[in-house]
């Protein structure tokens, strides 16, 4: 008999040596399991995958497809427990190799604890992944995996079908006839040719979207600062601002993920500024409106009607005031609800699932990538360093044609076939896209998410003299072709350019486009173009300790004493308006961004 192949994977306990506890931990946080080649005897430490003959065990705990219910049962005994209990959930993971859930099961730490380590995939056919615990799926070395493209279309229709049923009224209309009303002076509705649609977030719905109601006539424009101009131009759309977006639109189309730059993104405050009688849908996802402020704007007629498929809360209260609102026509969350796109998602996450089993590594992963331990040990600092620098570098844009070419630069002393650096591009690709997105980014999908989004990153080794003990000296992230919220971070040939290094084990900005500096990347950061001149320091540091602001550290890089000069301070709480306003107001200071990392 051939010898069976397995691989060992630590888990995250105090039986390791506390020199590499840290290290580990990093698991949790990047996505990033370990594994090692060395041998250990306690068994409690570790999760065993091994490449057995007998057929898997795959537990399908809700509704799925038929046709990839088939081609599971074509690989896998597949056991089909619809509406267990958490309990019950619990009893019977510790005999299954995977499973599979839609939106309603938890799967828990408590899930995978229970299941003695046997559990190796979780597969969630869907989009979301709110519903499983991904820190306990790394910890207990479980890949998730979930079925991002096969409900875009159902999602895009169902878009399209509440902008017109809202447009012409069908749901009140329908309401009141089957009530035995006949009121057709009540229910006249608007046309669709010729309007202003916004698709706020324009990625594959919201392009999908964009098609169809070019298709009946409307003018089209599409919000969203991190999508490459050239996809929307092709299907002959233009980009706008946020502010030029809401000011200008008839109908909004929300396609954004919910997020915290996200959530509530549509306030009183931009309510206030959009045109009265604007129509706005959702299928996106609840929480990116301010329910009390969309109620009000009703009221108030900013808001002429709204189309809502998915809700804060799910599902609404029966009292909810949005969903008994007659200018609202809601539905129960139904964007994928077709049977072409359930069969599909089926589909696509039973292929997923089986090849994991199989140890393929899935594009659809979101945790778990596989890093020799000694890799991860040496890169951990630079790891932190290399995601700190692309949600610094991303939260620097402003817009322009979005973030398109991203160049990425690594000086060590090592030679390249001695310097593995796919972790940091994948930590640097994570923090470039994650602000602006619900997607998971981890070394397996790194590439795959940031084709998708149209990013293209390029990386540059700068071999330099000295000794190969250190393995990096510095990382340099530049975006090209954007604009920036802060013009001292433009470099010299243009580009958004920020750069850090290592040091006492801890990620430090170095370089903020021709501007020298030295602070560590943590908490947020308040960066300050000004005229290089005595008291600019204490003028801020008083004006954020009379907001109850605490400085944790400050410093400034200049290009030549009385000229330009870039101050950074490090702050443990966000500032108010008030003080970022009084800031700005010192003549001293030219520009300045608060940035939180």
């Amino acid at each position: 008999m051939a010898a069976t192949p397995f691989m060992l994977t630590p888990s995250l306990n105090k039986a390791f040596p506390s020199s590499l506890s840290w290290r580990l931990s990093l698991s949790s946080t990047f996505g990033v399991a370990v594994t090692t080649r060395r041998r250990f005897t306690n068994t409690n430490s570790f999760i065993v995958v091994a490449a057995m003959n007998a057929k898997p065990t795959i537990l399908v705990a809700e509704k799925l497809g038929e046709s990839g219910l088939e081609l599971l049962k074509s690989f896998a005994n597949v056991d089909c427990s619809y509406n267990m209990s958490p309990e019950e959930l619990c009893t019977k993971i510790s005999l299954c190799d995977a499973l599979i859930v839609r939106s309603g099961t938890k799967v828990t730490r408590e899930v995978f604890q229970s299941s003695g380590g046997r559990l190796k995939v979780v597969g969630r056919a869907g989009v979301g992944i709110d519903n499983v615990d991904l820190s306990a799926a790394t910890e207990h070395g479980c890949l998730v995996v979930n079925a991002p493209t096969a409900n875009t279309i159902a999602a895009a229709e169902h878009g399209i079908a509440l902008l017109t049923a809202m447009a012409r009224n069908i749901a009140q209309a329908n309401a009141s006839i089957k009530a035995g009303k006949w009121e057709r002076s009540k229910y006249v509705g608007v046309s669709l040719v010729g309007k202003t649609l916004v698709v706020m977030g324009f990625g594959k719905v919201g392009s999908e979207v964009a098609r169809r109601a070019k298709g009946l006539g409307m003018h089209v424009i599409a919000y969203d600062p991190y999508a490459p101009a050239d996809r929307a131009r092709a299907i002959g759309v233009e980009l706008v601002t946020f502010d030029e977006a809401i000011s200008t639109a008839d109908f909004i189309s929300l396609h954004m993920p919910l997020t915290p730059a996200t959530s509530k993104i549509l306030n009183d405050a931009v309510f206030s500024k959009m045109k009265k009688g604007v129509r706005l849908v959702n299928v996106a996802r609840g929480g990116i409106i301010d329910d009390e402020a969309l109620l009000r704007a009703l009221d108030s007629g900013i808001v002429a009607q709204a189309a809502l498929d998915v809700f804060t809360e799910e599902p609404p209260p029966k009292d909810n005031t949005l969903v008994i609102n007659e200018k609202v026509t809601a539905t129960p969350h139904l964007g994928a609800s077709t049977i072409e796109a359930q069969e599909g998602v089926a589909i696509e996450i039973a292929e997923a699932v089986v090849g994991a089993l199989k140890g393929e590594l899935a594009a659809t992963a979101v945790n778990a990538p596989m890093v020799p331990a000694e890799v991860l040990s040496e890169l951990a600092p630079f790891v932190v360093l290399a995601e700190k620098l692309g949600r610094l570098a991303v939260q620097l844009v402003a817009g322009g044609s979005g973030v398109q070419s991203v160049k990425v630069t690594y000086a060590s002393a090592r030679g390249p076939d001695d310097l593995d650096t796919r972790l940091l591009r994948a930590m640097i690709t994570k923090g470039l896209i994650e602000p602006i997105s619900s997607v998971f980014v981890n070394l397996v999908n790194a590439d795959f998410t940031a084709k998708q989004r149209g990013l293209r990153i390029t990386d540059e080794r700068i071999v330099l003299d000295g000794s190969p003990d250190n393995p990096l000296e510095f990382i340099q992230v530049q975006i090209a072709n954007v604009e920036s919220k802060f013009a001292g971070s433009i470099s010299e040939s243009g580009e958004i350019k920020v750069e850090g290094r290592v040091k006492d084990g801890l990620p430090h900005l170095t370089k903020v486009g021709l501007f020298g500096v030295d602070v560590s990347i943590e908490g947020s950061l308040i960066l300050c173009k000004q005229v290089d001149q005595p008291g600019i320091i204490g003028k801020v540091g008083s004006i954020l300790g009379e907001a109850n602001v605490n400085v944790n550290f400050m410093s400034v890089g200049r290009i030549a004493p009385r000229k330009q000069a870039v101050m950074t301070i490090g702050v443990d709480e966000e500032p108010d308006m008030e003080a970022l306003k009084r800031i700005g107001e010192i003549s001293a200071i030219e520009e300045f961004v608060f940035l939180k990392l």
